[in-house]
């Protein structure tokens, strides 16, 4: 294992760099929300379709999907709202069209999902992933989602979807010159870009409690066993490493 003082540092840097990229072009799309909602108690899900320009800003690059997803009763005239849309290429951007009838089979209650539920529970951003993405790509993703504000009260989030396979593409090079074994995790473990076949996206980490490392403040470590984890930056990501 490279053991020089600056060893991840660069890794750690670059995740940092990548989700605060992703966090700040979310701003536009969250202050057109807030603007918005605060503009009219009765906004409608038409209301909705004035955000699409700052959300088709947002698309392109590592992000694959953005958008704005409503609290309940936060629109007028239904229940839930969702203004999301998806990178198609040099084609223009595709709407995603869910169902929002509770009474139907196909409901989709997002209100339960924890891209939605950490954001509103916690007034916080998240990154929620990595998930197959089933509703829409069928990929390997992570949500990045930032709670939106109403009168102080949370009134949902706006959000984006990149691919994870194009998070590795960017950081498995850096990761593969650290040596060992070396992996990018969730706050729950699991991993989202490793440098070796026997981490796979997805796997958990097991030679390290991280969900009780991260519970008792995140703070840079060295296990017993030499397994080594750091936080990278203010983001939910860590990078573990061990020789084994």
């Amino acid at each position: 294992m490279n053991d020089t003082p600056s060893a991840g540092s660069e890794v750690v840097e670059q995740v940092s760099a990548l989700v605060e990229d992703v966090f700040g072009r979310l701003k536009p799309v969250l202050a057109g929300a807030e603007g918005l909602l605060a503009a009219s108690a009765d906004a409608t899900a038409e209301d909705l379709t004035r955000l699409r320009p700052q959300v088709f800003e947002v698309l392109g690059g590592l992000v694959v999907g953005a958008g704005f997803i409503s609290a309940p009763n936060a629109l007028a005239d239904q229940e839930f709202g969702f203004e999301w849309w998806t990178e198609t290429g040099d084609a223009e951007p595709a709407q995603l069209v869910i169902s929002l009838d509770p009474d139907s089979e196909n409901f989709l209650d997002y209100t339960r999902q924890s891209w939605f539920t950490v954001p509103r529970d916690t007034g916080r951003r998240h990154i929620n992933g990595p998930y197959v993405d089933y509703l829409c790509t069928d990929e390997y993703t992570l949500t990045f989602t930032v709670p939106v504000q109403r009168d102080g009260a949370f009134a949902g989030v706006v959000g984006a979807d990149i691919y994870v396979r194009e998070v590795e593409r960017l950081l498995a090079p850096k990761l593969r010159t650290l040596g060992g074994r070396a992996a990018l995790v969730n706050a729950q473990g699991r991993v989202i870009v490793s440098n070796n076949a026997r981490q796979a996206t997805g796997s958990l980490v097991r030679e390290v409690d991280v969900p009780v490392w991260w519970s008792a403040g995140a703070e840079p470590v060295t296990t017993e066993t030499g397994t080594r984890l750091r936080r990278c930056g203010d983001s939910p990501i860590a990078l573990v490493r061990s020789e084994r």
